[in-house]
């Protein structure tokens, strides 16, 4: 068996085997195992947005307009948040979030409204058209993630899940 081969009933080797071989050969100094994981995470993560972009053009989606969509979708009834309600669910500028609005708006996926309750203030609120869209775009992400997934046990998506927790959790923002 060469060391590019997998022991029998091991999972194939990949491009980061190779990667942290090469790095282990040339730089025996340093520990490299960090890359087992993290290197596999970042080429998941391109594999991951490759079936998003799909996902949602099937949709006239692009990514951004699926966040804002789907931000203001899981709001639930009115179906509306403000744009600083906006900002904290996207994480984007204020200058971004304003121009995604127009956009938005200008496709008719939502509008925009006086804030009821503070006069300087606007509420933005999901039309029937961007409620269809993200709707979709939704089903058939999830489509594309489950067949992802599919290579994994129940358990292990379970351990997976809780392992990127765990690694996640101190860089997310508490709201």
């Amino acid at each position: 068996m060469s060391e590019d081969e997998a022991p029998a009933g091991a999972a194939p080797r990949d491009e980061v085997d190779s990667l942290v071989q090469a790095w282990a050969r040339e730089r025996p100094d340093l520990d490299p195992s960090p890359m087992q994981v993290l290197s596999r995470v970042t080429r998941l993560a391109h594999y991951l947005d490759r079936h998003r972009r799909r996902a949602f053009a099937r949709h006239d989606l692009e990514p951004w307009e699926f966040d804002v969509l789907a931000a203001l979708r899981r709001s639930g009834e009115p179906y509306q948040l403000s744009p600083g309600q906006l900002l904290r669910e996207t994480m984007v500028t204020s200058g971004t979030m304003t121009n995604r609005v127009d956009r938005l708006v200008a496709r008719g996926l939502v509008t925009r409204t006086d804030h009821p309750d503070d006069r300087r203030g606007v509420l933005v609120r999901l039309t029937r058209i961007g409620r269809e869209a993200v709707d979709a775009a939704i089903s058939d992400l999830l489509t594309a993630e489950q067949e992802i997934l599919s290579v994994l046990p129940s358990a292990q998506r379970d351990q997976l899940a809780e392992a990127l927790r765990q690694l996640t959790a101190p860089y997310e923002i508490s709201g």
